[in-house]
């Protein structure tokens, strides 16, 4: 079956962020989201694309693990978002990173760096930075999730309390106009809070995508932020609150 030019574009966008909304898809392309379902059908018929809840994804990603298909979604954003956030690590620097795709992806960037202290309780992060450089890696302990391979509890949240780092970086769930900076899950948003006290200078790192989500757990309110890096400018709602909570906004481009 012959693929129409707007299909085309669907694969491409697919490919690129790993797994795709209706509703994003129509938004992107500028076309009703019916006109989406419409052109999704010959591609799922043809087995190029699997459509499941509102969403699309290329049929091999749906058997990754959960944390490897996060890391396709929105890449090109997160990755220029990481390139960025690098540029204000220098080596030796000491570097807090909390559990999540973005901050997996900056640690990948960190192999540039030299000599870098880094606390994590991702145990991709400490993976990716540990023995090479003439870093130091300093990993929490505790329940090790199997989806992320990160370490929550108590236990991770007293172990970072005996760092002070100066750069202290989380990346995001939700970021909500009333309710603030927000996560899913109770004992990841208390592991990022703590992590935010822990730098002379506290980054959030996020995309676009999670302005206006709502979450669950309120990580912590605009004003205990310094700098928050994102790749689309924000409404202007959230710019004004930004600016009242004396956050540096800085938008990269991808």
């Amino acid at each position: 079956m012959r693929t129409s030019r707007r299909g085309f574009q669907i694969l491409q966008i697919v490919r690129e962020e790993g797994t795709s909304t209706i509703t994003g898809l129509a938004n992107q392309l500028e076309v009703s989201q019916e006109t989406i379902r419409r052109d999704i059908r010959p591609l799922e018929a043809g087995g190029e694309l699997l459509k499941m809840h509102g969403s699309v994804a290329l049929p091999y990603q749906v058997g990754e693990a959960l944390f490897e298909r996060r890391l396709r979604e929105n890449a090109a954003a997160k990755k220029a978002i990481a390139r960025q956030v690098a540029t204000y690590i220098q080596d030796g620097s000491s570097v807090m990173l909390d559990h999540g795709t973005t901050t997996s992806l900056l640690a990948r960037e960190l192999l540039k760096k030299r000599q870098l202290t880094i606390v994590t309780n991702s145990s991709d992060i400490a993976r990716t930075l540990a023995t090479v450089n003439g870093n130091r890696v300093f990993m929490a302990g505790g329940e090790l999730k199997g989806d992320s391979g990160a370490a929550f509890g108590a236990s991770a949240i007293e172990f970072v309390q005996h760092f002070k780092v100066r750069h202290s970086i989380i990346s995001i769930g939700a970021i909500d106009a009333q309710a603030g900076l927000m996560d899913y899950q109770l004992e990841e948003a208390e592991f990022a809070r703590m992590v935010l006290t822990r730098g002379e200078q506290a980054l959030i790192i996020t995309d676009h995508s999670k302005f206006g989500k709502p979450g669950l757990v309120n990580v912590c309110d605009f004003a205990d932020v310094d700098r928050l890096v994102t790749d689309r400018q924000p409404d202007a709602e959230f710019t004004a609150l930004l600016e009242a909570g004396g956050v540096e906004l800085d938008v990269v481009t991808i």
